[in-house]
């Protein structure tokens, strides 16, 4: 990738300035700065993040903003209350608190002598998520917004539930929350009231995981800062910006139908990471494209970006599944309205072990999975690390119900959300069901295209799920998530039902046999036919960035993913490690500029034995440390869920040391009903 070590403007770096907030709490932010913008004032880009602005996130996002400044914008990155270097305390996600800091950051940053006027917000995953809130709270000075791998429905596409099914990703992002929450601000920042406001965030630290457990319904509680409440509300231009790999990219297709503003969509076969950096490429010149953003909405250039489609997607194409993939096979395609009027369903039938255009007689399969149904899965959403991506299929396949067309006499792409739709019946009141669109080439190897999956007692909405009737036979839809997938000719179409899909989401307190019926059950594919106009689309330039803060590797992080199966106890135990600090995959780190030690590593075991779902045992652990001549912190995080029939176990223990002395303990242990979980 290209490193600028110039650029149009010189830039001014200054690494904290207080941001002052309605009530008083201080908020700490690090700036960018044009050269002469004292003297002729210029657009502001905002990233406000719980990330940490001055160390975790230091050597992802300094090459953007000092792009940012070097063409004539300041960028400011701004830690969330009660995080990073900022003062008070942080209680929850996206709080209505966060969102009037924002509003309150952007009048400030509208008022320096710096600014003219005219800000945008930009921001990956949770900076995505407030940059779509505060969007729609409408401060008058924010003109624009790029919102990357980020959601306008927090129930449906979070990290929390899928189709009413309760993620083990609640709990790993819950205690790496947790264990975040608990970090100090930096000393050369808060000066000698750190300890203090230390020992204030440990003290009021929330075992989130438990708070969003406690709402597994689609509830007001998540009906907040979900901006699909009220599209309308957002008028400012909203460049949405996703992969294919990433567990919030239903999203993207849903704000480009909903929002009424102007708007643009860019997704390309990237996980949860930014375009220029992403694996698997292609990657792309996203600093450069932000920048064309930023220089229509908030300095009026007339640059042909908002004449260009809309909508550009990668329509991807069969490549045999490996733990990694530095690029994806596909091409560029556009679209220019959604939904498309190009786009039309086309319809199979889920016969007895086939898939047919045609149906065959009414006929009913059983099904009730291994509880290890989905050891193959991949991570909700991954980051690009080896094994985090759907793995070959066939391992999962032969735990489900699967349905295969013939082999494709010619090739078939297709763009937008599959849907199947089940006539079945259950054994249990509660029941999940599990449904993977797969690729499956000549070889036999199968790739998992998409995917969707349904608590079945939330058959009919997310508000008031209701148990099933035992044996009473039931009509529901699955929808699967968007993809843009070229099959080729020789490959087959397979559809894979099942009853689980561990470690992914957990699973119900009774194993359930499924009864589907052949026949009259179906898959609902878009079809895009081949249009032209995407072989003569411009290409985007190829990623470039600014420099990255020197740092040393003191230690690495080995990465470790693997799977292991006791046949004296039938459990099988699934084990991922590796580093979550954002410093070049090391456990621990220096950050020369700052001579600053820091490092994070987390630890995440699935156990489950085959026959049982009441043996799923979850835990997460991670230690973060962070080092400065003679001042040492370091913070251990532990996290348990288990579960019997009634309700949920969820056990955390938190200790906080300075210079190897325990300074601060906390311990959970909560009870949560199951609530049709």
């Amino acid at each position: 990738m290209k490193v600028l070590r110039s650029f149009p403007a010189g830039v001014e770096v200054i690494e904290n300035v207080w941001i002052p907030m309605s009530d008083g709490v201080r908020l700490a932010a690090r700036l960018w700065l044009p050269e002469g913008a004292r003297e002729r004032p210029v657009p502001a880009v905002l990233e406000y993040m719980p990330y940490r602005k001055r160390d975790f996130t230091r050597l992802r996002d300094e090459p953007l903003h000092s792009y940012f400044a070097g063409h004539g914008y300041a960028g400011i990155r701004l830690d969330v209350r009660g995080t990073g270097d900022s003062e008070g305390i942080l209680r929850d996600e996206y709080l209505a608190q966060e969102q009037d800091d924002a509003v309150d950051a952007i009048d400030w940053i509208t008022r320096q002598p710096w600014c003219d006027g005219n800000v945008g917000m930009i921001g990956l995953s949770w900076s995505g998520f407030n940059a779509l809130q505060v969007a729609a709270r409408r401060p008058p000075a924010l003109k624009a917004i790029i919102t990357m791998c980020s959601t306008d429905d927090r129930y449906a596409d979070d990290a929390h539930y899928k189709g009413g099914c309760l993620l083990t990703e609640n709990l790993s992002w819950g205690a790496e929350l947790l264990s975040l929450n608990a970090c100090p601000p930096d000393p050369e920042i808060a000066g000698e009231a750190w300890r203090g406001r230390w020992l204030e965030r440990l003290e009021n630290n929330r075992l989130f995981p438990a708070v969003w457990m406690r709402h597994p319904h689609r509830d007001d509680y998540w009906r907040h800062g979900s901006v699909c409440e009220d599209y309308g509300a957002i008028e400012c231009a909203v460049y949405a910006v996703g992969g294919w790999a990433d567990g919030y990219v239903n999203a993207i297709p849903r704000l480009m139908q909903g929002l009424s503003c102007p708007r643009k969509a860019l997704i390309g076969p990237w996980p949860h990471a930014f375009p220029h950096a992403a694996e698997p490429g292609p990657r792309i010149g996203f600093f450069q494209e932000a920048v064309r953003w930023w220089d229509h909405w908030l300095k009026g250039k007339d640059n042909g970006i908002m004449d260009e489609p809309p909508i550009r997607a990668w329509m991807e194409s069969w490549i045999p599944p490996a733990p990694r993939h530095d690029e994806r096979p596909g091409r560029w395609i556009a679209e220019h309205q959604w939904p498309s009027p190009q786009i039309r369903p086309r319809r199979w039938y889920l016969n007895v072990l086939s898939l047919g255009e045609c149906p065959d007689g009414e006929d009913r399969m059983r099904l009730r999975s291994p509880q290890t149904t989905g050891l193959r899965a991949g991570d909700f959403y991954g980051f690009g690390a080896e094994g985090d991506a759907p793995m070959d299929q066939r391992a999962d396949d032969g735990k489900s119900l699967v349905f295969d067309s013939d082999p494709l006499e010619g090739p078939v792409e297709f763009l937008g959300a599959p849907v199947v739709t089940l006539e079945l019946a259950c054994d249990r009141p509660l029941a999940h069901v599990a449904v993977r669109l797969n690729d499956v080439a000549p070889d036999g190897a199968s790739g998992r295209v998409s995917y969707g999956v349904l608590n079945l007692a939330h058959r009919d909405d997310h508000e008031n799920p209701q148990p099933l009737e035992p044996g009473q036979r039931y009509r529901v839809a699955v929808r699967l998530n968007d993809m843009a997938y070229r099959f080729e000719a020789g490959h087959t179409i397979r559809v894979a039902v099942s009853t689980c899909y561990w470690p992914m989401i957990w699973p119900t307190p009774e194993p359930a046999a499924l009864s589907v019926y052949t026949g009259v059950s179906t898959l609902e594919l878009p079809v895009r036919p081949p249009r032209p106009e995407d072989e003569v689309l411009a290409a985007f330039e190829p990623p470039e960035r600014g420099p990255i803060p020197a740092y040393t590797v003191l230690q690495t992080a080995q990465l470790e993913r693997g799977i292991a199966v006791d046949l004296t106890t039938d459990e099988t135990t699934y084990t991922a490690y590796g580093d979550v600090g954002d410093v070049g995959g090391a456990a621990l780190a220096r950050i020369e500029d700052i001579d600053l030690l820091v490092g994070s590593t987390m630890r995440r075991v699935f156990r489950i034995q085959e026959q049982d779902p009441l043996s799923a045992e979850a835990v997460t652990e991670q230690e973060t440390r962070f080092e400065r001549g003679d001042w040492a912190v370091r913070i251990h995080c532990r996290v348990r869920l288990r579960a019997d029939t009634q309700a949920f176990r969820i056990e955390a223990t938190l200790d906080a040391y300075e210079n190897d002395a325990r300074i601060a303990s906390r311990e959970w242990n909560e009870v949560i009903p199951r609530q049709l979980l």
